[in-house]
């Protein structure tokens, strides 16, 4: 949705545009809000504010949504002035044909803001930027503080990004898309924000991040680089201790959510109807909104148990 101007809208921040996530394959309607609340409490410099409302077009119940903030350049998002860029990897099929973009040895990377004209002197800057980025990273001095990765990266942000994305085992976060950065001319690259988590907590049957066990994230070309350095290990084992004691309280944002949603989460299956009947990518169908969410508490419990020996273990 937007607004010919900036309005405050049901109690978040001024702005113009709005995105309603249907949530329709994750029948919780949780895991996006849930991967933001652990963004409120990580370093990441802004996670995308949320409530739920039902939703009526032209006096008819269309159902339950997720309002989120639009990931976007604005002094109340992603807040870049004039001179800042965000970024998203992504893939070739998913742009538009007025998307300008560049690629390296790794990633494809599509430029969100500004808008930017192929090979001007804003392109070449970051473009320069992230290839250099990667060529201290697969480099032979790659740890060396002064020119290798860490020159480049700003470690807090890439550590909460990492933690958040591997917590909850996000499928496209991986390598695939919804991947973002930001970055200002002259400062360090910044992973962030969060976006695009209905495929999370085990919500996917197409691949290995289903299962609660076993690295994911951890695969991204990036983070398989910055894991091969002992010091960038010791930072995450590190950090990974305040989301595990930050667990109960997630599980009690779960519970509280799902109270909240008991009626709302009633009115959209009447709707669409998809308790009990099988909505791509789900691993499992139950019968109850109760039994999807306490598959989900569950899941991320034993999720939090593996992480919390695997990482140890590094």
């Amino acid at each position: 949705m937007k607004f010919e101007g900036k309005e405050e809208f049901l109690d978040m921040p001024k702005d113009k545009k709005w995105i309603f996530l249907a949530e329709y394959s994750d029948k919780t309607l949780l895991r996006n809000r849930i991967a933001f609340e652990m963004g409120y409490i990580s370093d990441l410099d802004w996670t995308p504010e949320s409530t739920f409302a039902e939703v009526f077009i032209n006096n008819q119940y269309n159902g339950t949504y997720n309002i989120v903030q639009k990931v976007e350049e604005t002094n109340r998002r992603v807040a870049l002035g004039d001179t800042g860029y965000l970024l998203e990897i992504d893939q070739i099929f998913r742009l538009d044909p007025d998307d300008v973009y560049f690629e390296t040895g790794t990633f494809l990377l599509n430029i969100k803001e500004p808008s930017l004209v192929a090979n001007d002197a804003q392109f070449v800057y970051i473009r320069d930027l992230i290839n250099n980025f990667e060529t201290a990273l697969f480099g032979s001095n790659f740890m060396d503080p002064t020119i290798g990765y860490a020159s480049f990266i700003d470690l807090p942000s890439f550590i909460d990004w990492y933690l958040i994305s591997e917590i909850t085992k996000n499928v496209d976060s991986v390598s695939f898309s919804s991947i973002y950065l930001n970055v200002m001319p002259n400062e360090k690259i910044k992973m962030g924000p969060l976006w695009d988590f209905d495929l999370s907590f085990g919500n996917v049957d197409y691949a290995d991040s289903r299962y609660a066990e076993g690295f994911w994230i951890k695969n991204n070309p990036w983070y398989s680089r910055l894991f091969q350095d002992p010091a960038f290990v010791a930072l995450v084992q590190d950090r990974f201790a305040y989301f595990r004691d930050n667990q109960a309280t997630m599980l009690e944002k779960i519970d509280t959510y799902a109270t909240q949603l008991k009626w709302a989460q009633q009115e959209n299956n009447d709707k669409w109807q998809t308790i009990g009947s099988y909505v791509w990518p789900n691993p499992v169908v139950y019968d109850t909104y109760q039994e999807e969410v306490d598959h989900m508490k569950d899941w991320y419990v034993q999720r939090m148990n593996w992480l919390n020996e695997a990482l140890g273990d590094l």
